[in-house]
This record gives structure tokens, C-alpha cells and sequence, in this order.
């Protein structure tokens, strides 16, 4: 990519409330001497956005561009070497800034959690991007970084240890944090397109739907994302019941792509799930099967109430707006760790710690975010040379394992 782009990072989306938190966050984060700007598209709320951003972002540029104005979108990734977005729903507002950064060779880091959105990006402009150089870089978020980062450094580690292949391979979650309205109006995008097309039903449903090749998909049987059992049959050190993780179903596609990028290097017997901790107290296994059960329940209830008008309105009444989220003391109260327990085909046993403080939806979310545009702008002799539609840990490995620790983010393999 040409050095003689006038911005090294545009965010995108600046004037939201995951944006705002982006923003604030390059301020500290960021090189002196990066070029940034801040696109929307209201000038009148960028220029407040920017002024509220304090002196340190007086030099930042300006970019006006809707979503929806393919000439503008080209304009603007023709301008910067790095594009992050926050514009979602992506599969309703996404694909034609996808399209923009594939065509003018320009990375790209988005907070997606939806997998028909990225089946779309990699149907439509994967072969573009890799023509380009272009990395186009999904879910650099809680969803899915620390999923996936996990897993490529348990990789790394057994590697290092010559213990052989990954095999079952589970992450185990807990956390302080809210839901935010994007997500639950992402989530409500796709069951709308699936209302409107059930075959696109399968994306959701099929483990691999997200390969790189489907003909060499590995063979080990079903993996379901519903879960629901004692925390000692994953590991004889965890107490207590797991149930179902709400974001199992889009991380596993996640980290299942990313082995089918770098070449099934995990492994074709890989097994990949997550879980999340009910806890162990007396009433831990009600909680647990209640959570597994209200998922499911959810899901099915929002697939009906998006294919009726009636059903949409009262969905607009009860769930959070997007652009909202909590105020700055819950977001500082939040947080998460990520186990991840891991056996080799030699029978070696590790886990990997994914740990960092501040709502995992937001505050974390911003960091994750904000280094992944830095390390797509500044370190990318250090990153993997593939290029198209990538995920976090294909894209830039330990680059960008080594700027989230250096952020204050646990990140770490022990062999048990």
C-alpha cells in the first residue's frame, strides 16, 4: 500500500457510542505522529465529536460519507491506509464499504457479530481483496479476539512444544458486562434476511459455514453451540455448571475459519466449543439450564416476531436502541476472562487466559478494536502476508497478541 495516503486511520462511525469510546481510546493509544480522521455522516456531529475529543485530536481530519454513497465510501478507503468501522447492523450497512476497501486496497476492522454478513464479504469481494492486498479483517471485538486469539496461541504453543495437533478444545467464559443495543440489533438484521430467505438459515446453524474450502472441512462428528453440564467435565479444576454462550455460535465460526485460513494447521481433528459459567452456587444448575433454555426460546421468538410488522414494533419497544450503552462507572466495573482448555493428539494438556477489565461489550471492545486498526496501519511487517476476508488471528497473529498485552490484556498459555 502506497505511503502517500493522506490518513494511516479512518474510523468510521465516529459519532456513535462504540465509536465515541474508539475514538477516545486512539487518543491515548495512538503514534504522535498518526494520521486520523473521524467519518460520519453529520459534519456538525463530527466536528462536535472531535472538539469533545479535547486538543489532542484538533489535527484529526474530517470525512463525510453515508453508508449507503458507494462514490463517497470509494473516496474515503482511496484516502487511508486502515478503515474501522462501527456502522452497523453490517449485513444492512456494511458490504458497500467492504466493497470500497477491497477494490482500493485498503485494510479494514469491523465489530461484526454475523455471520451472514461475512459470508456475503467473502462470496462477493474475498478474491478482490486478495487481488489488492487488501485484509479485511471481521469481528475485531469481544467478538471474536479473544476466542480466537486464544486458540492461535494455544496452536503456537503446542507447536513450540512439539505435542502434536489440537484436538478438543474448549473455552469457557466469564464475565461483567451488558449487552449492547448494536448487538441485539444485529442480531435482529439476520433474522430478518432469514425470515426473508430461510435458506440463509444454514449459515447460522452449519459449523463451517464460514470455510475457506468446504471440501476440506474436517470430519469429527457434531458440534453444537447449546451446552449445558458440570464445569468439572471440561476440566477437573473448574467447579460449578456451564451453560450456553450467547456468542458460541458466531466465535466458533470464527476460530473454524481462521484454521481453514492458515491452513488447518490446528488440526483435521480439531473440536472447537464454548461455554459460559453459571457459577456453583446451590442454584447454578437451574441457572444454567435456564440460560441454555432462554437462548434458544429467544432465538425462536425473534425469528417469528421479524416476519410480521406487529412483531418488529414490539421488538423496537422492548429492546435497548442501538447507540445506546451503560454509563462510564458500569463500563470501568466490567469484565472478562476466557479459559480456554485444549488436549493435543500426543495427549499434552494446556490452557490458555484471555483476561482484560472494562465491559466486554464496550470498554474492552474499544480497545480490541482500536489496536487491531493500529496494527493493520503500523506493524504490518510483522503480520502474516495473507490478504481478502480474514479474521483476527489469520490477519495478525501475534502482532496483535503482542499490542493487547501491552495494553494490559492477559493473554496466555500454561500447560496443565
Amino acid at each position: 500500500m502506497a505511503d502517500t495516503r493522506e490518513f494511516d486511520l479512518v474510523l468510521f462511525g465516529a459519532t456513535g457510542f462504540v465509536g465515541k469510546l474508539t475514538a477516545e481510546y486512539l487518543i491515548t493509544a495512538a503514534p504522535e505522529s498518526a494520521k486520523i480522521a473521524l467519518a460520519g455522516r453529520s459534519l456538525d456531529k463530527l466536528t462536535k465529536a472531535r472538539t469533545e475529543l479535547g486538543p489532542a485530536a484538533a489535527d484529526w481530519g474530517l470525512v463525510v460519507a453515508d453508508c449507503t454513497d458507494e462514490v463517497a465510501l470509494a473516496a474515503l478507503a482511496a484516502r487511508t491506509k486502515v478503515v474501522v468501522t462501527t456502522v452497523g447492523p453490517y449485513l444492512r450497512y456494511g458490504l458497500p464499504l467492504v466493497a470500497a476497501c477491497a477494490k482500493a486496497g485498503t485494510h479494514y476492522a469491523d465489530l461484526t457479530g454475523e455471520p451472514l454478513f461475512i459470508r456475503e464479504a467473502i462470496d462477493q469481494y474475498h478474491e478482490q481483496a486478495v487481488a489488492t492486498g487488501a485484509k479485511i479483517v471481521n469481528s475485531c471485538g469481544y467478538d471474536s479476539i479473544p476466542s480466537d486469539l486464544s486458540v492461535y496461541q494455544l496452536y503456537k504453543r503446542s507447536l513450540e512444544d512439539n505435542t502434536g495437533e489440537l484436538e478438543e478444545t474448549t473455552l469457557v467464559a466469564w464475565l461483567k458486562g451488558g449487552v449492547s443495543g448494536g448487538t441485539i440489533d444485529s442480531g435482529r438484521a439476520m433474522m430478518e434476511a432469514i425470515a426473508a430467505d430461510p435458506s440463509k438459515g444454514s449459515v447460522l446453524a452449519h459449523p463451517y459455514s464460514l470455510s475457506p474450502d468446504k471440501s476440506m472441512d474436517p470430519d469429527v462428528g457434531r458440534q453444537s453451540d447449546q451446552a449445558l453440564s458440570r464445569a468439572s467435565a471440561i476440566d477437573p479444576s473448574l467447579d460449578g455448571w456451564v451453560s450456553t454462550f450467547v456468542m458460541a455460535a458466531h466465535n466458533t465460526k470464527i476460530v473454524r475459519r481462521t484454521n481453514g485460513l492458515l491452513g488447518w494447521v490446528y488440526g483435521k481433528n480439531f473440536r472447537y466449543r464454548e461455554v459460559m459459567s453459571a457459577g456453583k452456587s446451590p442454584a447454578a444448575p437451574l441457572v444454567a439450564a435456564g440460560v441454555a433454555g432462554g437462548i434458544v426460546a429467544t432465538m425462536a421468538a425473534g425469528a417469528v416476531l421479524s416476519r410480521v410488522s406487529v412483531g418488529r414494533k414490539l421488538l423496537d419497544r422492548v429492546l435497548p436502541k442501538p447507540g445506546t450503552g451503560p454509563s462510564e462507572k458500569a463500563r470501568d466495573s466490567g469484565w472478562f476472562t476466557m479459559k480456554t482448555f485444549a488436549r493435543t493428539s500426543s495427549g499434552a494438556k494446556y490452557v490458555a487466559t484471555f483476561a482484560g477489565e472494562g465491559d466486554p461489550g464496550y470498554k474492552a471492545t474499544a480497545v480490541l478494536l482500536g489496536e487491531s486498526g493500529l496494527c493493520l496501519a503500523f506493524d504490518t511487517d510483522k503480520q502474516p502476508e495473507l490478504a481478502g476476508i480474514l479474521t483476527p488471528a489469520a490477519a495478525m497473529g501475534d502482532a496483535l497478541t503482542e499490542r493487547l498485552r501491552a495494553a494490559g490484556m492477559t493473554i496466555e498459555v500454561a500447560r496443565s
